[in-house]
């Protein structure tokens, strides 16, 4: 392998009572693919903060090409090629594809006027959305767009900088599983060019197809370093959490119960055309699995009172409900994890405190008055129960990993009395130590009769964690597999329409 064009030597960072980190160096060699992996919290974010010049670093220094920096600046990083990916998107919703992609760096007219140069925005974009498969044009508005798509958009922008190494962090948490192997080849023809790529993933399997290397973090310090046969999922787990997880299948104490929710015929607005038929007992994990924009979120939007249900029956313990709004679910004890926790399952300028006790303020009042010391009081409580990892529970909400900001959205309904629990995507952007506790979690509600809808794109996960699963196709339950009948061939036949052999 060639020599390295970039080098971290010694990098150390704190913040107040904190050891971000501790002595780490890394060296990225032209065409090399390098998978960094830890838990959230373990530094990965603040070591490429460094790198891209968002954060300076109390001790170490940086190499690039040669000659030495105490930090970097974020224009530094630019003009040395370095292109970022966040897993947080930040794009612009009034604007069309094109435009974000060159965004800040648009092309002109010619004078006096220099109008912005749309047509030839659209035109240098449209390769990059070739090169990626997207199913969207440069002229799509970024508000038409899903999560997936937008997640190419910032993938197509940081192709589009002349870059030496691009940084993808946590690139396929929004993806399917055609878009992640279409990833997964563009990382390898980027290889083929010369250019490096730092992976960041939880999704371990994926580290392991496309990484020469990988760089383990745990608790602000460099603890491995894995290359060619030795990156395993299993060795990447130990070194991550120092110790080996169990199994992600934990099997129920009990049978399931009675039927807790079902759907007869239901319709939604996104397939007006299509009905699901749905059976969810008391006491199970049922998995609903399918492809983005198969219709599985728009079903629990429907369960949960956020969209209109617009045909069908709904059933709750075999009674026929309608429910209108998010409050009427609430108050029959249907709770739902949303996919997108940040924007719509907290508040993020909000302390812990606040968010758990948000759905039930009535609880928490006196007169009307809201009693903070009974909402600490019980947030303290669901921090020790959940082991959310703060230091109290005043901490801001946007403060917290992702996997502990799960666990917050999690508290505030544990905090109630649950029936039913929708989690759509329960670990996208969880670290392996905290998916483990969230399945535990998942597996004692429903050993306390709970009814469980979990909403995956993950196939480890909707395999390792569900009792069944339910698999959609364009608005429609397309097959239900019991345990034994469990494979990846099976669902994925099912997700894109297929019979089962």
């Amino acid at each position: 392998m060639a020599d390295p064009f970039l080098e971290l030597i010694d990098i150390s960072k704190s913040y107040p009572g904190v050891i971000a980190l501790k002595g780490v160096t890394l060296s990225v060699a032209p065409g090399e693919v390098i998978g960094l992996v830890g838990e959230n919290g373990a530094g990965k974010s603040t070591l490429m903060r460094i790198l891209g010049g968002v954060a300076a670093p109390d001790h170490g220094v940086l190499r690039i090409d040669g000659a030495e920096r105490a930090a970097m600046t974020i224009d530094a990083a630019g003009k040395a090629g370095i292109a970022f990916v966040h897993q947080e998107l930040n794009l612009f919703d009034n604007l069309d594809v094109a435009a974000n992609v060159f965004i800040g760096r648009e092309p002109r007219k010619a004078p006096p006027l220099r109008l912005l140069d749309t047509e030839a925005m659209r035109q240098r974009t449209a390769p990059l959305l070739k090169k990626l498969g997207a199913d969207f044009t440069p002229a799509s508005p970024v508000a038409d767009l899903s999560l997936a798509q937008r997640q190419l958009v910032e993938i197509a922008k940081a192709l589009s900088f002349d870059a030496r190494l691009v940084i993808l962090d946590e690139p396929t948490s929004s993806l399917t599983v055609t878009e992640t192997n279409r990833l997964l080849k563009i990382i390898a023809d980027l290889k083929a060019t010369g250019v490096s790529v730092i992976f960041i993933s939880h999704r371990l399997q994926e580290v392991e197809r496309c990484a020469d290397r990988v760089i383990v973090l745990r608790d602000g310090r460099k603890v491995g370093e894995l290359t060619g046969a030795e990156i395993q999922h299993e060795a990447m787990i130990r070194l991550m959490i120092g110790r080996d997880l169990k199994s992600l299948y934990i099997p129920p104490k009990a049978p399931p119960g009675a039927e807790a929710l079902a759907l007869s015929d239901l319709r939604t607005s996104a397939f007006p055309d299509k009905t699901v038929d749905l059976t969810v007992r008391e006491g199970e994990i049922l998995g609903l699995a399918g492809l983005v924009g198969s219709g599985r979120t728009e079903v629990a939007r429907v369960v949960f009172g956020i969209d209109k249900q617009t045909g069908g029956e709904i059933r709750l313990k075999g009674e026929p409900v309608r429910i209108a709004e998010p409050r009427e679910a609430i108050a029959r004890g249907i709770f739902l994890v949303p996919e997108d926790r940040k924007q719509f399952g907290l508040l993020l300028d909000v302390s812990i405190s606040q968010n758990i006790s948000l759905p039930d303020l009535a609880s928490y009042a006196k007169a009307w008055l809201i009693k903070p010391a009974q909402e600490d009081a019980n947030a303290e409580r669901q921090k020790r129960s959940l082991n959310i990892k703060t230091p109290n529970v005043g901490v801001l909400a946007g403060a917290l990993s992702g996997g502990n900001q799960q666990k917050v959205v999690l508290a505030k309904w544990l905090s109630m009395k649950p029936r039913i629990i929708i989690f759509d995507e329960p670990t996208r952007g969880v670290d392996v130590g905290a998916k483990q506790e969230i399945y535990e979690l998942m597996r004692a509600l429903s050993d306390s009769g709970v009814a469980i809808l979990m909403i995956s794109s993950d196939m480890e996960e909707v395999i390792g964690v569900s009792d069944r699963i339910a698999v959609m196709h364009e608005g429609r339950i397309s097959g239900l597999l019991e345990r034994s009948r469990f494979s990846e061939d099976n669902v994925l036949r099912l997700a894109v329409g297929r019979p089962l052999n």
